[in-house]
């Protein structure tokens, strides 16, 4: 029998895999996540939502390991951001030890509201961008 997080998991990434990350991807001043898929070797695009601070980049992933892009960063972490309609190539860093709740306090208040909301294992990710 799953789990409630299990069913969370795959009503929400349903949703954002057939409507809300096509949607999102389009949008001019989305911020997106390109990683490489781990067995496709192709680039996938994610909607995220996090901070610029000074040379990093701060996102918290709402399901953790169980995250596609999750799982491609561990497989290869050199990724790109695009940041105000420009991309930016960077090292994506999984901080399992981070607190990711007291991180989301410091992250754009709507994107971490819903991070909060739908999230069941929350995973801290700095990205160290090259320029």
């Amino acid at each position: 029998m799953p789990s409630k997080r299990d069913i969370q998991h795959r009503v929400v990434t349903a949703f954002q895999r057939r409507i809300g990350n096509p949607i999102l991807r389009k949008l001019p001043n989305q911020q997106l996540l390109e990683t490489i898929g781990r067995v496709s070797g192709q680039p996938r695009i994610t909607p995220i939502g996090g901070r610029r601070i000074g040379t990093e980049f701060w996102l918290v992933s709402e399901f953790g390991q169980r995250s596609q892009y999750i799982r491609n960063i561990n497989e290869n972490n050199r990724v790109r951001v695009r940041l105000h309609g420009r991309w930016h190539p960077g090292t994506a860093h999984l901080l399992p030890d981070d607190d990711a709740r007291a991180r989301l306090r410091l992250l754009p208040k709507a994107n971490s509201s819903a991070v909060r909301l739908v999230g069941t294992d929350l995973l801290t990710v700095r990205i160290d961008l090259d320029d």
